[in-house]
């Protein structure tokens, strides 16, 4: 199991959306992801921070990353949420949410 945490800023005239639409995903979303092998996944909000936590359980992680963001029902979804977040400005190349290097861990 790898566990990722990531972190991106949502805008503070789009949070309130942003809480709303993941109150009540669209439908398919959490079946995908589940289907790519992501588990436990949470998001928590701090002012204007989001961070997100999920454990992927699979083999192949690129494999899995790349089925979900073709599905249509992901880009849909991609399109509602995308717009109320903005990346922040040390990210890496090709990154949306910015990873972050897990420091510590105790089960």
């Amino acid at each position: 199991m790898k566990r990722i945490g990531e972190i991106i800023r949502v805008k503070p005239e789009g949070k309130e959306a942003y809480i709303r639409w993941h109150a009540n995903p669209l439908p398919g979303v959490n079946e995908m992801i589940k289907e790519c092998n992501i588990q436990n996944y949470s998001i928590y909000s701090r002012g204007d921070y989001l961070f997100a936590y999920y454990e992927y359980v699979g083999d192949d992680f690129e494999g899995d990353m790349a089925k979900m963001a073709a599905d249509p029902t992901t880009q849909k979804w991609w399109d509602i949420v995308k717009p109320l977040m903005e990346p922040l400005p040390d990210k890496a190349e090709g990154e949306f949410w910015s990873g972050m290097t897990e420091i510590y861990h105790l089960d």
